[in-house]
């Protein structure tokens, strides 16, 4: 069922008055109807449980007042919960309900009465026969049905998880304590409880747990319900069980990376703080940290990459991303740490080496010099007759986009820096036109190295006008190759930032950049990207931060 396809009213209300007139089903007529009516009652089941896995608690109960009513008489009726897998659904539907993170008195009443609802079905099905005794056993020993099924739900995941911790002594697998077919029946049998509090013990010591099997020993579905409950936090684990989860079902891995990568295009971020945060969040930098991890999300971004042409959203991710890794990668144990070299292509080294150094670690007189080298170094590979293929080049432009910070200080560079531009325009270059058919970075380098030109003569003017950079901008608007409106963008952006007059005409140029060539996204990622390095390192004045926080915001409402 679509997401927001919504149960049709008229069926709820049926079903609502029918599970009113049948009750407990104590009466033979009221048995009689129940049964005949089961098999389209499991089917609406379905159908509630698919709409509301879609919806907050918050939001399904708005949408659904009476659901709790419906689906409290139901757990009740031992017809409908004995019938076909309507027992598990139910509790499907249930945990839908319940609210991970209560706010009110309310919901922690709600949550309090979906346990004991919870409890009761797998208690009453499963491991009591007669329901009537075990209640008056309950009052017996002073405790409400409620403590009595939450203290059983306890010690049931308690003893499960003591057994599964029993059949390992210091990390080894003891043979035979704890068959495979066990610990496969523990997975599936916690398939509907996994939004539960009381069995997050119990999930985290499933995802640790290895044994001696060669094969899988979890169940996949379970898997599968562990990361959706997971991305869509419902559910708090350790690092450690999701980074297990991620290594021993891949498929789950491929899934927490699209949903990243599609959370982070489809939303609005007004910095690179909060997509920083958000990618943190995911814990898939922190993951990365283990090769195999990090191939499957590399990969992923490179398919990214070639689906969207390079956008730069796209390329801000991957960029964003990679420092992260970078991070938590240095703060691992060093005991436990896999060297650099494990991540990148082996016989990029040597630029491998040079990307790596971080603008932070040198100071910004020798930038201009490391990105030389850098430019070198690249120049080197790509000229080299043994890069013959697309695939080849296509690594090699990749392993740049993410360092992608050194570019775009190399855009800062030219106008801010006195020295030979070649180097740092052939970078730019190849950044933005990787593949050099019928000359087209030759031809790149000249158009660009002419606007450069045009634009250094206006640098140091205080009083500049639109017009005066209309020659500039005519080549952007002309040009038929996208590489070439791409670094002059950036060119142009960079000067109006950082240029003495730039300042005065930024926001009237800006709006006639993006309305000729519509480029709002590209120069709102190049803002971002900029406002983000200058909050970190610190190097620019006042007025250039403000100005950058105005135009952002600007752009940010048009885009």
């Amino acid at each position: 069922m679509a997401e927001d396809t919504p149960v049709p009213k008229l069926n709820f209300e049926y079903w609502l008055n029918k599970a009113i007139e049948w009750g407990q089903a104590t009466t033979l007529e009221s048995q009689k109807d129940v049964c005949l009516h089961l098999p389209q009652l499991q089917e609406f089941l379905h159908e509630i449980y698919e709409t509301l896995k879609h919806k907050d608690s918050v939001v399904a109960i708005q949408q659904f007042p009476l659901i709790g009513q419906l689906l409290g008489r139901l757990c009740w009726n031992p017809f409908v919960v004995g019938y076909d897998e309507s027992q598990k659904t139910l509790m499907w539907c249930l945990c839908c309900l319940y609210s991970s993170e209560p706010q009110n008195p309310v919901e922690l009443k709600a949550n309090s009465w979906i346990r004991s609802l919870l409890c009761h079905l797998l208690s009453s099905s499963k491991w009591e026969s007669n329901e009537a005794e075990t209640s008056t056993f309950i009052s017996t020993l002073g405790y409400t049905s409620a403590d009595y099924y939450c203290h059983l739900v306890k010690n049931m995941v308690f003893s499960l998880v003591t057994e599964l911790r029993g059949n390992q002594f210091n990390g080894l697998y003891i043979q035979g304590r704890v068959s495979a077919s066990r610990v496969n029946a523990m997975s599936l049998f916690c398939l509907p409880l996994i939004t539960l509090p009381d069995v997050t013990p119990l999930l985290e010591t499933l995802l640790l747990y290895h044994g001696g099997a060669s094969k899988e020993i979890l169940s996949s579905q379970f898997l599968e319900a562990v990361n959706e409950a997971f991305l869509k936090k419902k559910i708090s684990l350790p690092e450690t069980a999701v980074f297990s989860l991620w290594l021993r079902h891949l498929p789950s891995l491929e899934k927490a990376t699209l949903y990243l990568l599609d959370q982070l295009v489809s939303i609005q971020l007004n910095s690179l703080e909060e997509v920083a945060c958000v990618i943190k969040d995911s814990l898939l930098p922190q993951a990365a940290s283990h090769p195999a991890i990090f191939r499957i999300v590399n990969e992923i971004f490179k398919n990214a990459l070639l689906e969207t042409d390079g956008t730069p959203e796209v390329m801000t991710i991957i960029q964003v991303f990679t420092q992260l890794f970078l991070q938590a990668h240095q703060n691992e144990n060093k005991q436990h740490k896999f060297p650099l070299k494990a991540y990148f292509p082996y016989h990029h080294q040597p630029l491998v080496t040079a990307l790596l150094k971080r603008p932070f670690e040198l100071p910004a007189t020798h930038w201009s010099a490391h990105l030389k080298h850098i430019s070198d170094i690249l120049k080197a590979l790509v000229e080299d007759t043994n890069v013959s293929s697309l695939a080849d080049l296509f690594e090699i432009w990749f392993l740049v986009v993410r360092f992608g910070e050194w570019p775009d200080i190399a855009a800062e560079q030219l106008l801010k820096a006195a020295g030979e531009p070649d180097a740092l325009l052939w970078l730019l270059a190849f950044y933005y036109c990787p593949q050099n058919e019928n000359q087209q970075r030759t031809q790149t380098m000249v158009e660009a190295k002419a606007v450069y030109n045009h634009l250094m003569m206006l640098f140091n003017c205080t009083v500049l006008s639109v017009k005066a950079l209309e020659a500039a901008v005519h080549s952007i608007t002309d040009t038929e190759q996208c590489c070439n409106q791409h670094l002059l963008t950036h060119l142009l952006t960079n000067f109006l930032l950082f240029s003495s007059g730039g300042h005065t005409i930024a926001q009237e140029f800006i709006y006639h950049i993006t309305e000729t060539t519509d480029s709002s996204k590209e120069v709102c990622s190049l803002l971002t990207r900029t406002a983000y390095r200058i909050n970190h390192n610190g190097e620019e004045n006042e007025r250039t931060v403000k100005l950058l926080n105005e135009l952002l915001e600007k752009l940010t409402l048009k885009v």
